[in-house]
């Protein structure tokens, strides 16, 4: 059995971002600030929905649970690709719509912010696309922990929350354009 604090996660998955960001600053000779900085937007993007995937609000003693991994209760997968089957199965109409504003809002700023950081996703359906291939990766990183499930619901809120966040981005983008003064 193996146990992941919150703290040893963040810890990890700033290590991977910025070990990444190195080798494409190797690759290309060079550093960009800004391109930097706005990168930054997508890493503290991703460090919130893996607190709140991996690590969800349970607190034990002020402190939040740490994730476990135990190979002998990794089997049987918890896994549910029949949509709406499960998402009305909790204990209270509070519950259901925690779930379901938690699951499609925390995906709210991945529609804002993958056009902004990353140029060719310039679309709506690009935008989707990236944005469901995230929370489908994040299903499939849930498979071995016994105390997370991943389940097609959650697939269908984070990406209606992606399209949401697009929608807000294209807002902004259609009333900066219409604001530029014209030569």
């Amino acid at each position: 059995m193996i146990e992941i604090s919150f703290p040893a996660a963040e810890i990890a998955f700033a290590a991977v971002w910025l070990f990444v960001r190195i080798c494409v600053w190797i690759k290309k000779h060079r550093c960009d600030g800004k391109r930097e900085a706005i990168l930054l937007l997508m890493y503290v993007n991703l460090a919130v929905i893996i607190r709140f995937v991996f690590f969800p609000r349970a607190l034990v003693a002020g402190h939040v649970q740490a994730l476990v991994f135990d190979a002998v209760e990794m089997l049987p997968l918890r896994v549910n690709l029949i949509p709406l089957v499960h998402l009305f199965e909790y204990g209270s109409v509070k519950d259901i719509l925690w779930n379901v504003a938690g699951n499609t809002a925390m995906f709210i700023p991945s529609g804002v912010i993958l056009p902004v950081v990353y140029g060719k996703l310039n679309t709506f359906w690009k935008v989707i696309a990236a944005g469901a291939l995230i929370s489908l990766c994040i299903e499939l990183l849930q498979l071995p922990f016994a105390s997370r499930a991943s389940d097609v619901d959650d697939l269908i809120l984070n990406t209606l929350g992606v399209a949401a966040g697009y929608g807000i981005y294209a807002i902004f983008r259609r009333f900066r354009r219409n604001r530029r003064p014209r030569s």
